[in-house]
């Protein structure tokens, strides 16, 4: 009876184990982890940062025009006695037993600057570091459609490998089937023992199709993990209905001029080049003169000597950097630069966007035919098969014209399988291309 409990307790030990090291599964449908990879990519986050970044540098130019103060205050003590000369008439003490007693000093003073013209400097950076607050927010919407195709890729490849896995499943319990029959048929010398064999050879096939479909299947897996931010122990369980029959597909001039109008990273571009040509005005204004109203508050206290106090100044302050006149303004030509290159871009990624759209409005195509094609195939094998086991059954086929026929109704279902989620797949890739692959 002690050994029996020995082994009982060995036996929940180890179930609690496998159980503590087991996967944790997910189900998540398409949309719910398009939702959780924009959660957890940290590609986002280092675009939020960089949003943080050009709003701080909004900030930093708003400040530009609000007033400067400027508060100073200093002690000093003087071990040594000075000489001191009051120069007013009469008061002269210059050498004299009359010359004050000075040890410290205490001096403090308030000054105030309010900018009233300055060229245009503070307006136009303003307004050029709100054009690049837009840019940074716009290209993170851009990076939101970019990872909801990427997280849709990978599903997609996720749902192939289960719905392999489940094809190939259940023609190896027939394949197996199958084999116990033909064992049967072979020792009551019904069929030759190669015909037995081809058949296991068959199974074996089915056996390694599995095997690799199992290994795609957890590459697979553990890349939505890694893109979902998720343990790479969690097993995520597919939406079995995922795939959706896309829209009809218009002329492929529709999606050009759609991804002209939609396209963050284009819109995003457009703002850098307005911020552009906002920061060459900017560095333009840097040759003008600037005037501010300024203002200011003295005091000091020689102890035994002066003591001032409510010495208010106010007036208005110009300057002018007058060494502008000789030196080249070498901030306007690098804004220059930094706007014929905006110019460039914006016209290479034009000619891009018209490539990605044609490119996969072609592919979107041709997926759409190749279910058609494997539609047919697939029909056709499976009433091939049909035919040919008919005829072996009646002795009018043989084993190798039975199994070939049986694996190319394999190769046929699969690829059907197959077909559909690439297509379904290719329109959401000519969607991201136009700006328009929507985010629930």
């Amino acid at each position: 009876m002690k050994k029996i409990n020995n082994s009982v307790l060995a036996l929940a030990l180890f179930v609690g184990f496998a159980n503590a090291n087991a996967q944790e599964k997910k189900t998540l449908t398409l949309d719910e982890a398009v939702q959780l990879g924009i959660q957890n990519s940290k590609n986002l986050k280092i675009d939020a940062a960089k949003i943080e970044e050009a709003t701080a540098d909004l900030l930093e130019a708003k400040n530009k025009q609000l007033p400067e103060l400027k508060v100073s205050g200093s002690y000093m003590y003087l071990p040594n006695k000075p000489n001191v000369n009051i120069k007013l008439p009469g008061l002269s003490s210059e050498g004299g037993s009359s010359s004050p007693e000075v040890h410290q000093v205490l001096y403090g003073s308030a000054n105030l600057s309010v900018p009233i013209y300055s060229g245009g400097r503070i307006k136009y950076g303003i307004q050029s570091a709100k054009y690049l607050v837009e840019a940074s927010k716009l290209t993170t919407e851009n990076d939101k459609t970019a990872i909801a195709y990427n997280v849709a890729q990978a599903y997609n490849n996720l749902f192939k490998a289960n719905q392999s896995i489940k094809v190939l499943e259940e023609n190896l319990t027939a394949s197996q089937k199958r084999d116990e029959t033909f064992l049967k048929l072979e020792n009551n010398g019904v069929i030759a023992r190669n015909d037995r064999l081809k058949a296991n050879l068959q199974t074996s096939n089915i056996e390694l199709q599995l095997l690799e479909a199992r290994n795609n299947y957890n590459i697979a897996n553990i890349n939505m993990d890694l893109l979902l931010g998720l343990p790479e122990t969690t097993e995520i369980e597919v939406d079995q209905n995922y795939i959706e029959e896309g829209e009809e597909v218009k002329p492929v001039d529709f999606y050009v001029n759609t991804a002209k109008e939609n396209r963050k990273d284009l819109q995003a571009l457009d703002k850098q080049r307005q911020a552009a040509a906002l920061g060459t005005k900017a560095a333009k204004a840097e040759n003008l003169p600037s005037l501010a109203f300024t203002g200011g508050y003295v005091a000091a206290d020689i102890p035994k000597f002066l003591t001032i106090y409510n010495a208010v100044n106010v007036g208005v302050g110009l300057s002018y950097n007058l060494s502008n006149i000789w030196k080249e303004n070498s901030a306007y030509k690098q804004s220059r630069a930094r706007e014929m290159q905006l110019s460039a871009t914006n016209e290479l990624l034009n000619d891009n966007i018209k490539l990605d759209v044609n490119r996969e409005y072609q592919n979107t195509d041709y997926s759409k035919k190749r279910i058609l094609v494997f539609e047919k195939s697939a029909e056709q094998a499976n009433e091939n098969y049909r035919i040919t086991k008919n005829k072996y059954d009646n002795g009018l086929a043989t084993m190798t014209e039975l199994l070939d026929a049986d694996a190319a109704q394999i190769e046929a279902n699969v690829g059907v399988i197959n077909a559909k989620a690439d297509a379904a797949l290719a329109y959401r890739k000519l969607l991201q291309t136009t700006g328009t692959l929507t985010i629930k």
